[in-house]
């Protein structure tokens, strides 16, 4: 068998491996963490081209409590709302997401509609014959209403909250104009769709355009400070006048060191008998600094929430040459101070899904979607993933990987 053959096929390991890794995930019970709760290893791929079956009603519709938690959170919540309205083939009205931090008093939450984050028009047009989404103005009579608590406790078990649905897809229930389920929120429901199907809802997440060029400026100025300390530095030998046209690299860190994250993050390590989920600063940044053939001088982002952090040292005592910015100190503070937390979240996602290295921990579900976002990313634009020197590359700075730097996510199997 020939090299190329066997990192082929080792390739085709690994992912059969992150399919693993999804289902063990999805059976995970969830944890209270950062915005919510943190699901270890939460992956999925993102396919543009989804092909799916043959319709939805829009005469039948389906109503769910007010989506919590933080944004990746909310992301699983919505998908599994629209999968329980699929199994009652119902239309998912357009449900309220969070826009506030606040996680534990429910009377605390800021309420925003799903349109004020993600494109209404394109989720359905993406979706299309799968999972369907409504609006409240839809319904005809918005008195036949029937209303389907959702159990809980130990005795509301899988198979009953099963039976429940079933109950709900036929007969008199059935009959009813709009099922509203109340009771616990969406993401604490129990689950019975296979991992394919989360993964096409998620595909079909697109955020509206105002987040997406706020985005664009982060990037932008990420990049202008990156070329004018490039400018300035005497190591770096420009070859051509056109160097200074391109894009700049920079390194985005999904930094988890705020409070909540650090008593969350001990209480899974004694739960699951290891020392592989917390990490201090000091070790974000020597893992950092180690990562082999990283060019310096290099631009550091640091995405952290800033309302959990408790000083601002993340920015000291960094190795020469890596220089970290912040929100603050990059001058993008105003962008993000405009938006509730949500937004801001989403914001720093895409910041990170664009660094051309990004450093994250790998039991967080906000850096598990970026590396598998960037990872389908170089799938589609047919990049050999095996080599050593891969473009756009992911790690894990919790888990120790070659010299003392963090373990590459690939290696890692995602």
């Amino acid at each position: 068998m020939g090299g190329g053959t066997v990192k082929s096929f080792a390739c085709k390991c690994v992912f059969l491996l992150v399919a693993i890794l999804i289902l063990r995930t999805l059976l995970v019970p969830p944890l209270p963490g950062y915005g919510g709760v943190e699901w270890s290893n939460l992956v999925y791929i993102r396919n543009h081209s989804p092909s799916f079956g043959y319709g939805v009603r829009q005469n039948k519709f389906l109503e769910v409590p007010q989506i919590v938690w933080g944004l990746n959170n909310q992301k699983i919540a919505f998908a599994r709302a629209c999968l329980t309205a699929r199994m009652l083939n119902r239309t998912l009205l357009m449900p309220s997401l969070s826009a506030s931090l606040f996680y534990k008093e429910i009377d605390l939450l800021q309420p925003i509609s799903f349109d004020k984050v993600f494109q209404f028009d394109k989720f359905n047009a993406l979706c299309s014959g799968f999972v369907q989404l409504g609006r409240y103005s839809d319904p005809l009579n918005r008195t036949r209403v029937l209303e389907m608590q959702k159990g809980s406790g130990r005795k509301w078990t899988v198979e009953r909250d099963l039976d429940q649905l079933r109950q709900h897809s036929k007969g008199d229930f059935d009959d009813h104009e709009v099922i509203r389920i109340v009771g616990k929120n969406p993401f604490l429901w129990h689950d019975h769709w296979p991992v394919k199907d989360y993964a096409k809802v998620f595909e079909c997440l697109v955020l509206i355009d105002e987040i997406d060029q706020e985005a664009d400026r982060v990037v932008s100025r990420i990049r202008a400070v990156g070329r004018e300390i490039e400018s300035n530095s005497e190591s770096v030998e420009l070859e051509n006048d056109k160097s200074s046209f391109q894009p700049l690299p920079y390194v985005a860190v999904h930094m988890r060191v705020e409070i909540d994250w650090v008593i969350h993050c001990k209480k899974l390590e004694q739960r699951l008998n290891t020392n592989q989920i917390c990490s201090s600063k000091k070790e974000i940044m020597e893992r950092v600094g180690n990562i082999k053939g990283l060019r310096t001088p290099v631009v550091v982002y640091l995405a952290v929430a800033d309302k959990l952090l408790q000083n601002s040292s993340i920015l000291e005592g960094w190795e020469e040459g890596f220089l970290p910015f912040e929100k603050k100190k990059l001058g993008v503070d105003g962008i993000y101070k405009k938006y509730p937390y949500l937004i801001q979240s989403a914001i720093d996602y895409e910041v990170c899904l664009r660094a051309d290295i990004f450093v994250g921990n790998s039991f967080s579900t906000f850096s598990s979607l970026i590396v598998l976002e960037r990872t389908q990313k170089m799938i589609r634009m047919g990049v050999n993933m095996c080599g050593a020197d891969v473009r756009w590359p992911s790690y894990a700075y919790n888990i120790q990987g070659e010299s003392n730097g963090p373990m590459r996510e690939f290696d890692h199997g995602i």
